[in-house]
């Protein structure tokens, strides 16, 4: 009967490998002993400055925690309940044809010791509703067609929202237009398009852009801007007779 020897058996490891893996072992963990020494002692030696450190920036958490509380957080209250007063007037001016202008002047101006716009954008600097005066101011000034007032204001001013940041752009390319620089007034309005993508603000800005470039005889910017309108915007109201638009900057651009 026929006998097989086993093959491929693990090969014990002689006594001097064993010493060489204690000694790698031993050398691995003083070496980590020495770094450990090296970090503690550096610690040690530095501990005032990294306490140092670590005290200013708690200092700073500390001191920003408490400048929202009772600080920026009152200031913001008191700016929203100042901000009522002018919007008063400034919704009146909106809907009064007739005293438009004057009501817009005391919305701007304030009156009775109670601050108007530009008083809040200044004093409240900082909040919200100080922000928005930048905005009221504007939109007040280019409505009494004070247009670089209406410019710096609405330039002062930022929004992520949907609709007051684009308008506010918009407005802008509203003002440089009614001083005729129409250069200007196009760049605006074509920032204000682009700036929040939707069914409102683009198409309409995109309209006036269109126009403007007409009027600059960049016929072909206006043949872009009205194209897009009735691709992107179809439902929109500018999209209802835009094909008359298309064919005009279409001709003119032969």
């Amino acid at each position: 009967m026929a006998t097989y020897k086993k093959t491929g058996s693990k090969p014990k490891k002689s006594h001097n490998s064993k010493i060489e893996d204690e000694s790698t072992t031993a050398e691995v963990f003083n070496t980590l002993d020495e770094t450990a020494s090296k970090s503690e002692q550096w610690i040690i030696k530095n501990q005032k400055p990294i306490f140092g450190i670590l005290a200013t920036i708690v200092v700073v958490i500390l001191g920003y925690l408490a400048y929202q509380k009772y600080v920026q957080a009152p200031n913001e209250k008191e700016a929203a309940d100042e901000l009522a007063f002018p919007k008063a007037y400034f919704e009146d001016a909106a809907t009064n044809s007739v005293a438009a202008d004057s009501l817009y002047t005391l919305a701007l101006k304030g009156t009775d010791g109670k601050y108007g716009f530009v008083d809040i954008a200044s004093k409240y600097s900082g909040t919200k509703a100080g922000n928005l005066a930048n905005y009221y101011a504007g939109i007040s000034y280019l409505n009494i067609k004070n247009y670089k007032e209406a410019i710096e204001y609405l330039e002062s001013f930022s929004s992520e929202d949907e609709l007051l940041g684009p308008i506010a752009k918009g407005a802008i390319g509203d003002a440089f237009a009614d001083i005729n620089q129409l250069d200007d007034a196009l760049d605006y309005y074509l920032k204000a398009a682009s700036l929040k993508d939707n069914n409102f603000s683009s198409p309409l800005f995109l309209f006036k852009a269109g126009n403007i470039a007409m009027k600059l005889e960049k016929y072909s910017t206006a043949l872009d801007v009205f194209t897009q309108i009735k691709n992107d915007y179809p439902t929109s109201n500018e999209a209802k007779n835009i094909d008359i638009y298309i064919n005009k900057a279409a001709f003119a651009s032969k």
